[in-house]
C-alpha cells in the first residue's frame, strides 16, 4: 500500500524520524498515534509504552474526498497526532488529508520499517568484571545482544545480520577489534549476523551441540563445548549448556558478573520449548529446560545478572536502562522458577503465544539451509519476536 501513486493534497506535512520519536516516548512525553496499517498487521505488532496513545485506521478509509464522520471521530483534534504505516507512504498521504482539515499532525519517517532499524546501545552499569560492558536493545522486536570490551579487543553475543555495520562503526568508535562473534542457539526471530561477521574476519562461535540440527557452515566456525573459555583482554567468557527453548541452547557467563542466558531465561519469563520439536516434543523440552535452569543458572551467586536475548512489552529496565537483574531477584519474583518440574512444565505449556512471525523460514536461513538476501532477511523478521513461553510477565505483579 505504501508505493500506491496516492493524491497527494497540496499542504506541507513535517516528518519525525523514528529516533525523534523513540526519544519522545523515553522521555515520558505523552504521544499519540494514527497507525494506519491494516488491523491484522496492528493486531500483531504495534508501537506501545506507557504514555503512548495508538488508535488503528486503515489508510482506505481516507481514500474518499468526504471523510466518514466516525472516523474522523476517533482522531484527537486537541493535540499532536503523528501518523504511521508501514513504509511511511500511505501515512504521509493520511496526515495531509487531515492536515487539510485542521488536524495538527506529522507522519513518521519511513513507517514501522524505519521504527524496526532503531538499535540502541546501553552500558551494563552493575557489571562486575574487568572491561565494559554493553546491551543492544531492538525495541521494534525485543531482540537484545551483548559487547563485551577489554583493552583492544571485544565480543558480541547474539549479533543480528542487520546491524553488521554497525556494530564495526561501534567497535571502530570504542577503538578495539572485534574478536568473537557468538550466537547462544539457532534463533527463530531474526537472522543471525555470525555469518557476515565471519565473512569480515571476525572469529565466529556457535554452540557444538547445536550442530546436529543440520547446520551447514559448523566447519567454518568455532564450536563451543560446556566450559570452554573465551578470553576478550583480561575479560573472560564461559560457556555454559543450557538447553530447553532448544537442544543446543547455550549460555555464556561473562566474567561471573552477567550470564548472557539467550532465550533460556528473560527478565519476565523463561523460554518456550516448542519451537525445534514442535508440540510434540515441547514437554520434554520444558522437562529439560527446569532441569537447566535448576542447575545451570540458580545455581550462580544471587548477584550475577541475568541479561537474555529478548524482552516483551511487560519486562520493565533497570535503573541503567537494560534489561538485565540479578539472579536472586528474580528468583524471588518469578514463580515458576521455584515450582516443583510437573508444574513448572504444566504452566510452562498452558498458554503460549503465537510463534515468532516467519519463523519456519528463519530457522533454515540460520541453519544455512537457505538463503536471503539483505532484504528478505529484514522483511523476515518484522514483528514481535514471541520466543517467551508467556506474553504476560511472570515476575512480580
Amino acid at each position: 500500500m505504501d508505493d500506491m501513486d496516492l493524491p497527494m493534497p497540496d499542504v506541507e506535512i513535517e516528518s519525525v524520524s523514528p529516533d525523534e520519536l523513540k526519544g519522545r516516548i523515553d522521555a515520558g512525553e505523552d504521544v499519540t498515534l494514527l497507525d494506519t496499517r491494516m488491523e491484522s498487521e496492528y493486531n500483531e505488532w504495534k508501537i506501545d509504552g506507557e504514555t503512548v496513545e495508538s488508535t488503528n485506521i486503515p489508510y482506505f478509509e481516507f481514500l474518499d474526498d468526504e471523510i466518514d464522520d466516525d472516523v474522523l471521530a476517533q482522531i484527537p483534534d486537541d493535540r499532536e497526532v503523528t501518523v504511521l504505516c508501514a513504509k511511511g507512504g500511505s501515512s504521509e498521504y493520511v496526515a495531509a488529508q487531515l492536515r487539510e482539515r485542521g488536524y495538527d499532525v506529522d507522519h513518521l519517517e519511513d513507517g514501522m520499517n524505519g521504527w524496526a532499524r532503531i538499535y540502541e546501545r546501553v552500558e551494563v552499569e552493575r557489571y562486575d568484571g574487568a572491561g565494559t560492558l554493553y546491551q543492544y536493545q531492538r525495541p521494534s522486536s525485543g531482540c537484545l545482544g551483548y559487547l563485551i570490551v577489554d583493552g583492544d579487543e571485544a565480543a558480541l553475543i547474539d549479533p543480528l545480520r542487520a546491524f553488521t555495520d554497525r556494530y564495526f562503526q561501534d567497535v571502530n568508535e570504542l577503538g578495539v577489534d572485534l574478536k568473537y562473534a557468538i550466537d547462544t542457539h539457532i534463533h527463530a526471530d531474526h537472522i543471525s549476523g555470525i555469518r557476515d561477521l565471519a565473512d569480515e574476519g571476525v572469529e565466529g562461535v556457535i554452540p557444538k551441540a547445536a550442530v546436529d540440527r543440520g547446520i551447514t557452515y559448523a566447519d567454518e566456525m568455532t564450536l563451543a563445548a560446556d566450559g570452554d573459555e573465551f578470553e576478550v583482554g583480561a575479560a573472560t567468557i564461559e560457556t555454559v549448556y543450557t538447553p530447553g527453548h532448544t537442544s543446543g541452547m547455550t549460555s555464556y557467563l561473562i566474567e561471573d558478573s552477567l550470564l548472557a542466558t539467550g532465550d533460556g531465561l528473560f527478565v519476565e519469563s523463561v523460554a518456550r520449548p516448542d519451537l525445534e520439536e514442535g508440540d510434540e516434543g515441547a514437554e520434554d523440552a520444558a522437562r529439560q529446560l527446569y532441569e537447566s535452569l535448576q542447575e545451570r543458572v540458580l545455581t550462580l551467586p544471587n548477584d550475577t545478572l541475568v541479561g537474555g536475548a529478548h524482552f516483551s512489552d511487560s519486562a520493565d529496565p533497570a535503573d541503567d536502562g537494560t534489561y538485565t537483574v540479578p539472579i536472586g531477584q528474580i528468583e524471588s519474583e518469578m514463580d515458576a522458577l521455584t515450582m516443583d518440574e510437573d508444574a513448572f512444565v504444566e504452566l510452562i505449556l498452558s498458554d503460549m503465544p503465537p510463534r515468532p512471525a516467519n519463523y519456519e523460514d528463519i530457522i533454515p536461513t540460520n541453519l544455512g539451509q537457505q538463503e536471503a538476501d539483505d532484504k528478505e532477511a529484514f522483511e523476515l523478521e518484522l514483528g514481535p519476536n514471541n520466543c517467551a513461553a508467556s506474553q504476560e510477565s511472570l515476575a512480580g505483579d
